[in-house]
């Protein structure tokens, strides 16, 4: 949340930009998506709730994120919200009649400390047994909670050495240092300061930038078995640098087989730290053009997702910004290096008002590209003089977006009367996956001070087709690798992870649309590029569903 007068030079280095992007998006419209809410029919009555107080503490304003994922091994769907105070975070388990039931308590969670204030949620099977943990960070101490097996979780935060107390933002688990376990990565945002107030420029009380608070350093813990974790944040570099982070993505950005990290900070340039293979990181986000938009500025780094939304089978990097500046799209090139797309994939016009938090890419409409859904709320009033018996979500409300990719990396407003675009909400936590098992993508989103929600997707042709495909490494997910679908005219590339977009996560399986073709046929293939850059090939099943493992493909 930058400064007055940093918009006002960014809104107009931004011009010639948004002109060009403006020309650009003077073309047909998208065909718009069909999302409906869902939410009362399927049992969700989670709310967060952080009420605004007279001093406006900034931990309000930021909403908390959430994670999709298959917690008891059924095969279905669950939901986890990390919450705020009072209630802490709340756990639905999807049932056979494909309603959800609140199994916090029973699950074990309830005995979250009743002191922190949740943010965000990190999934990930830390020790290699085929279910997944969970990691909650907060404003607070964070916990490592293990999943059992059972349908319940144990808190082993004492026990694993992850020591993290602070304001703890994202967080994402991968194998940096190639020991077969994931690490930990954890983002930090600011030092809490109580007694720091601020005002709009007519006298307003209102949340504060960041940089009006000290910056904190992230945190990088190595998972040596056993569930037990040792800090390495200092000896790796990665401490040395203190900027408030909100959205972490691991990757192997410079495609040398090693996991490196992009972390999106809020107002100063973001950091790619690339893995040196010694156990150090160099932050190259500068020399490899993500650390600032085109013109050179830092923004507002919020939400971030990984894909290939131009379809060269490389990928590329979203973050959302705040308003006055726009979400910007990098673009992967050779080397290692991405390029500010943001102009030419029109989503400049289409973001500079609004202020991005959760965010992904997805094919909402099946049809082999990748498109975009953003979450938004604003973080700041509106210039307006506020009215008497203004909400807390019309001052900060905004609508959601639906960005359908044209094939080439274009996007334009796919939102028609989508429920999910109609209603001005403050939101934050997003992921994007197929809940009722039936091919499409649906939406599951959080919100600051509001009801989470569910959108179910119904926009999809009956002739539409789909391939979803889960990769394993041994038990659990294949985190870091890469699955490229062959369809002979056509490769469609996936990465396999669990990030999504602002403090959230999601379930790792990769989606493929296949648009109006019947099926995938016997002859054509999947490669999975392996985190460490071994290669494998395998036979993609004809039906919907299919899971591949490691070793059992051949080479290529």
């Amino acid at each position: 949340m930058p400064s007055n007068a940093a918009l006002v030079l960014k809104r107009t280095a931004l011009l010639p930009a948004l002109l060009l992007a403006l020309l650009a998006s003077l073309g047909e419209p998208a065909e718009a998506q069909t999302f409906v809410d869902v939410t009362d029919q399927l049992g969700i009555d989670f709310r967060h709730t952080a009420p605004p107080t007279s001093t406006h503490r900034l931990r309000e304003i930021m909403g908390s994120g959430l994670a999709a994922f298959d917690y008891d091994g059924d095969g279905d769907i669950d939901l986890l919200f990390a919450g705020a105070l009072p209630r802490g975070p709340a756990l639905f388990r999807r049932t056979q009649h494909g309603r959800y039931r609140e199994v916090t308590v029973a699950a074990g969670l309830a005995a979250s400390a009743a002191s922190n204030y949740g943010m965000g949620v990190a999934i990930a099977d830390t020790d290699n047994d085929g279910d997944l943990d969970v990691y909650l960070t907060h404003v607070g101490a964070d916990q490592l909670w293990q999943n059992n097996g059972d349908g319940t979780f144990s808190d082993i935060t004492e026990t694993s050495g992850l020591v993290a107390d602070g304001w703890s933002t994202a967080a994402t688990f991968c194998d940096v240092d190639r020991g077969g376990l994931l690490d930990l990565y954890v983002g930090s945002y600011v030092q809490p300061d109580p007694n720091r107030s601020c005002t709009t420029a007519g006298g307003v009380p209102d949340y504060c930038p960041p940089n009006v608070y000290e910056p904190a350093s992230d945190r990088l813990f190595l998972n040596r078995g056993s569930n037990t974790f040792t800090d390495v944040g200092e000896v790796s570099g990665i401490a040395k640098a203190r900027s408030p982070a909100l959205g972490v993505m691991c990757h192997d950005f410079d495609s040398d087989h090693r996991a490196d990290l992009f972390v999106a900070n809020d107002g100063t340039p973001n950091h790619l730290w690339i893995n040196q293979g010694d156990g150090t990181f160099v932050d190259e986000g500068i020399v490899r053009g993500v650390a600032t938009n085109l013109f050179g500025q830092a923004e507002a780094g919020m939400g971030v997702t990984l894909g290939d939304a131009d379809g060269d089978l490389r990928l590329d990097l979203f973050v959302t910004h705040v308003d006055g500046e726009t979400n910007t799209l990098y673009l992967g090139q050779a080397g290692g290096v991405m390029l500010d797309g943001t102009s030419r994939s029109n989503l400049g016009m289409l973001s500079q008002r609004l202020t991005g938090f959760g965010t992904s890419f997805a094919d909402l409409d099946l049809d082999g590209d990748l498109d975009l859904v953003v979450a938004n709320g604003r973080v700041r009033r509106a210039s307006r003089t506020p009215s008497p018996g203004q909400s807390y979500g019309d001052i900060y409300g905004e609508p959601d977006q639906l960005l359908i990719n044209d094939g080439s990396g274009r996007f334009e407003d796919g939102c028609g009367t989508s429920s999910f675009c109609e209603h001005r909400r403050v939101s934050r936590g997003l992921a994007v996956v197929d809940l009722d098992q039936d091919g499409d993508l649906d939406l599951v989103a959080s919100h600051s001070n509001e009801r989470a929600r569910i959108y179910e997707n119904r926009g999809r042709p009956e002739a539409d087709r789909w391939l979803s495909v889960r990769v394993l490494d041994g038990k659990r997910d294949a985190i870091g690798a890469e699955v490229v679908l062959d369809l002979g005219e056509r490769r469609l590339l996936r990465p396999v992870h669990h990030t999504s977009g602002y403090l959230s996560s999601r379930d790792a399986t990769a989606v493929f649309g296949l648009g109006k073709r019947s099926t995938v046929s016997e002859t054509e293939s999947l490669t999975i590029r392996w985190s460490d850059g071994g290669l494998e090939t395998f036979d993609v099943s004809p039906s919907g569903r299919t899971i591949v493992e490691r070793g059992r493909g051949l080479a290529p």
